[in-house]
Formats: structure tokens, sequence, C-alpha cells
């Protein structure tokens, strides 16, 4: 677990993005979209099962994991939908298959309706779609977000360790909470981590959840049962807005299903996409 390294760089209008792809090139391209606070760190059982039969494309966007953090940027869900686009050009992907997880989801659900971008089909697990959204936490932090920026660096530490670990429900390894705790803390990731959710506001999903009926691609909505973060009624909600969207639940797993039912979900994603094809 500890040799998750994404190797490559691209220049966005947001920054530099870190990513990089396992598989043969020239396979049925799949792209990784991870979520907030995390990175692609948590798709990397899924990543590497799914590089068995398809080039998997994973990347951390700007403000997040690996990728660049500074003062001033635009981490918004509608600058990640732009970069998104322009990630995908720089990839040479057309019409990839599509794989995106929180807010991931209105990333690619933005690309994808506002800005023309074209998959063949379309997963979405737990994803940030329909107002409203965020934990009382999340919502507590966007409206105050300089005040937890001046906490000292061990209080930051232990806040992280416990808002990254109320996302599973059976509870994460330490290692694999270590990891996705690291790129919060330091003099770069400690104001990054209030940033990126001083800057999620609810108005990035309202432009475009009227437009889910207008979704004409394979849809799959994963969805764990337990999710605390983002209630399972949210998900058939969500299902029942796109047409022909197909929603499966997880029991015992929270928000961060990737971690919590690593094999189901990836069974339930390799047969969704290979259908797609």
């Amino acid at each position: 677990m500890s040799d998750w390294e994404l190797a490559e760089t691209f220049r966005s209008t947001s920054g530099e993005v870190r990513w990089h792809t396992l598989g043969p090139p020239g396979r049925d391209p799949v792209v990784l979209l991870h979520g907030t606070p995390f990175s692609s760190y948590v798709w990397r059982s899924v990543a590497r099962a799914l590089s068995r039969d398809h080039q998997v494309f994973v990347w951390d966007m700007p403000g997040y994991g690996a990728s660049e953090k500074h003062v001033g940027q635009d981490v918004s869900l509608a600058a990640q939908g732009r970069v998104f686009v322009d990630l995908l050009a720089h990839w040479g992907l057309d019409e990839p298959l599509v794989v995106a997880h929180d807010v991931g989801g209105a990333v690619s659900l933005r690309a994808h309706l506002l800005h023309g971008a074209r998959y063949r089909a379309l997963a979405l697990v737990d994803p940030v779609a329909l107002a409203p959204w965020g934990s009382p936490f999340f919502r507590l932090v966007g409206d105050h977000p300089a005040v937890f920026e001046r906490l000292p660096p061990a209080l930051h530490r232990a806040l992280v360790r416990e808002y990254v670990s109320s996302a599973s429900e059976p509870g994460l390894h330490p290692v694999v909470l270590d990891r996705l705790v690291e790129p919060w803390l330091g003099d770069q990731g400690r104001p990054g981590f209030y940033r990126q959710i001083a800057q999620a506001t609810e108005r990035h999903t309202d432009e475009i959840q009227d437009r889910y009926a207008d979704l004409t691609l394979p849809t799959l909505i994963c969805w764990g049962e337990d999710d605390t973060w983002i209630p399972v009624e949210r998900g058939r909600e969500l299902a029942a807005r796109i047409p022909g969207a197909r929603l499966e639940l997880f029991a015992g797993a929270g928000h961060l299903v990737q971690e919590d039912a690593p094999a189901e979900l990836t069974a339930t994603l390799a047969d969704f996409l290979r259908r797609a094809h």
C-alpha cells in the first residue's frame, strides 16, 4: 500500500496535476475520479484490478493528494470540471469509461453536462450530486475556514483524522488513515484542507441537477448502505432522476465503499464496464 505514486504531471489552469496510468496502453480506457478529502489513493485496489482488462487513468485533483496546493488556488467544483475536460484532451480520450466518487461525481457530471465531455458509460459511487450535501462538520468549516486554519498543528491533525475516519463504517486501517491524512498536514496541506471545503458550494450542483433527466449514457450508481455523509436515500433519488440508471447498494459500507467493500465494488464495476463495451 505504500507504493502508490503518480509519476506524471499535467499543468492545469488550477495548478500542477499529478496522474498515472495502469494497464497496457491501447486497451479500453477507464478514468477514476476521487472525492474529498481524499485522493486517487482510495482507488488503488480497484485500479489495479481493473487494469487487467483496461488502461486505467488516475489523478489527484488540483489542491488534493500529490497535486499542487497554493494560496489563492481555485479548487472549486467548477474549476475541477474544466480541468477534467482539459485532462481528457491531454490524454487523447474521446469517450472513456468514467468512475467517480463523492465530489468527483459532481466534477464528472459538470464536465459532461456543461462542457461536452463524452463518456461511454458513467459509474457514480456515493456521489455529490443532489443538494443538500455536506455533513454538519463540513458546513461548519465552510462557514468559518479562517478560524479553523488557526488551529495548532496537533489539533488540526486530530480533527482531520477524525473526519476522514468517519467516512468508513467498519473503520480504516491505520496505514490507510495515515496516507489519507498526510496530504493535509504541513504549511501547504493545512490551509489546503480548509480551502477546498470553503470552495465546495451547492450552487455547483444546483446548476446541473435539473439536467440529470437528460443523461442518455449507461449509468451505474453505487452506494454504501451505512453512508453517514450522504444518506442512501440520496442515491435512490438520483437513480430515479437518471433514465435507466441502475442502483447497487453495499451492505456494511459507509461513504468510502472502496475501503469498506473493495471486492464487492470492484466486481460490480468490472461487470458494468464490461457490459458497456
